[in-house]
């Protein structure tokens, strides 16, 4: 296990664990599948993954002293679309028109598209936005089942905002293995005024650390925010069969697309034709398993910049997608992190 990492920017560390009861009902739906969360003038945005009943939660989470002190759900908001089918992944809130902004994997296998969109914060769907078609799902550059629009941040000029794919094209290489290797995903930059990708570069995704001891592993980006110009906190999260609770592994890494090759229009990222985004490990989440419940690292899929504390450092707020224990014991788990950033 590699030790966190305290750049010459920031550093992250541990601060404190809230397990939200399963089973909890609320607004007629369980509470659970939290795959986003967003927080905006004192209000978190939680979306919920489940296509039968597309919502996101508003909550109010009291931050005091360091600690979660409780997690509050205080409406459910059901999406009224025509989309056919909706796999939510994450959410954020617009400040430019108080709207909030959705991305959804869509279903590849059975050929529905990935969508990116605008619903008002009573669930109306505003206008969605123009994808590039390599992201289509019966595009000849092989969009991966379950493997597309999965992180989501304002961009740090809030003039638009970056989708981030979970898994490579297949046109653009394999899906991470437990060797190293160039697993490579696209982050796209979207325009708000212009409703379309306007830039993207490459980021090259880690190897399976856990190997398996059953027959499914996966590695894919989960989130992504960006701290300033060209600068992400971008969170990954392997999951490794076999291991029981335990076979999640999360790391948060420092990335800088400063240098990295526009591939907006680039129907191959090979390694030898780009220049991908730099990244080094900033937070591995195995250095604190000590300190949570079970030591149970769960599926960790969203996080959000939190409040400010009393000592001026910023927080982190992460989030686990529990599946609805569809697949076994799982937490409805948040993790608090100060984000201490050095003069």
């Amino acid at each position: 296990m590699k030790p966190n990492i305290e750049s010459a920017e920031i550093k992250l560390e541990f601060l404190d664990e809230y397990i939200y009861p399963e089973n909890v009902t609320f607004g007629g739906t369980k509470i659970g599948g939290l795959s986003g969360v967003d927080f905006a003038d004192g209000i978190y945005y939680l979306i919920a993954d489940d296509p039968s009943e597309p919502r996101f939660y508003q909550a109010t989470i009291d931050i005091s002293n360091a600690s979660i002190d409780t997690v509050i759900f205080t409406k459910t908001v059901f999406i009224k679309d025509d989309f056919n089918f909706l796999d939510m992944e994450a959410i954020r809130f617009n400040p430019g028109d108080n709207s909030l902004i959705i991305s959804t994997e869509g279903h590849i296998n059975s050929g529905k598209d990935p969508i990116v969109f605008s619903i008002d914060t009573m669930g109306k769907v505003k206008y969605t936005y123009a994808i590039p078609d390599y992201f289509l799902a019966n595009s000849s550059a092989k969009p991966r089942h379950n493997g597309l629009f999965e992180g989501l941040c304002k961009s740090y000029g809030q003039n638009g905002f970056w989708v981030g794919m979970e898994l490579p094209l297949e046109n653009d290489g394999s899906e991470p293995a437990t060797v190293k290797g160039y697993y490579p995903v696209r982050i796209t930059l979207f325009d708000n005024k212009a409703g379309k990708a306007i830039r993207q570069f490459a980021y090259p995704l880690d190897n399976i650390e856990l190997v398996p001891k059953g027959d499914f592993a996966v590695n894919g980006l989960t989130d992504i925010l960006e701290y300033n110009t060209d600068k992400f906190l971008v969170l990954e999260r392997s999951f490794s069969s076999g291991w029981g609770t335990h076979g999640n592994v999360v790391k948060v890494f420092k990335v800088d697309a400063s240098k990295a090759t526009n591939t907006l229009n680039t129907d191959c990222i090979t390694q030898e034709e780009i220049i991908p985004a730099s990244k080094e490990l900033l937070f591995n989440f195995n250095t604190i398993k000590g300190q949570l419940t079970d030591g149970i690292i769960d599926n960790i899929e969203g996080f959000t910049f939190g409040p400010t504390l009393p000592d001026g450092s910023k927080t982190l707020l992460f989030v686990a997608d529990n599946n609805f224990n569809k697949l076994g014991k799982q937490l409805n788990q948040f993790i608090l992190l100060r984000l201490v950033e050095k003069l």
